[in-house]
């Protein structure tokens, strides 16, 4: 698929979250995956704002607690996803809300 354009024309990497939740917690099994144009392997992750040894695949089920995004090659850095090791949370759908949506909430801990 096509990643959608930025207001500058540049192609977005995009960074996805399983399950979406936010926040997103260590012990919910996250799995990120990073989109963009580049053929596989082109992949470079970053974690807590340094190049990171995952290089190449583009998903990976998260072990650590810390800031991520990633980068495809021709497309701009991801946003940046944090990952909690928090004992309780309040979590909401990762998605955009509307005024009058019914929300489901999880309190996990």
């Amino acid at each position: 698929g096509w990643c959608p354009l930025s207001p500058a024309g540049a192609q977005t990497t995009q960074l996805l979250v399983e399950p979406p939740w936010t926040p997103v917690v260590l012990w919910d099994r996250v799995t990120l995956t990073c989109q963009g144009s580049g053929s596989p392997g082109t992949t470079t992750w970053y974690k807590d704002g340094r190049q990171w040894g995952r290089k190449g695949s583009d998903h990976f089920v998260v072990t650590e607690r810390g800031t991520y995004k990633c980068e495809r090659r021709s497309t701009r850095l991801s946003r940046t996803v944090s990952i909690l090791d928090d004992r309780l949370v309040l979590q909401v759908p990762a998605r955009a809300l509307l005024e009058g949506d019914t929300v489901t909430l999880r309190c996990r801990g």
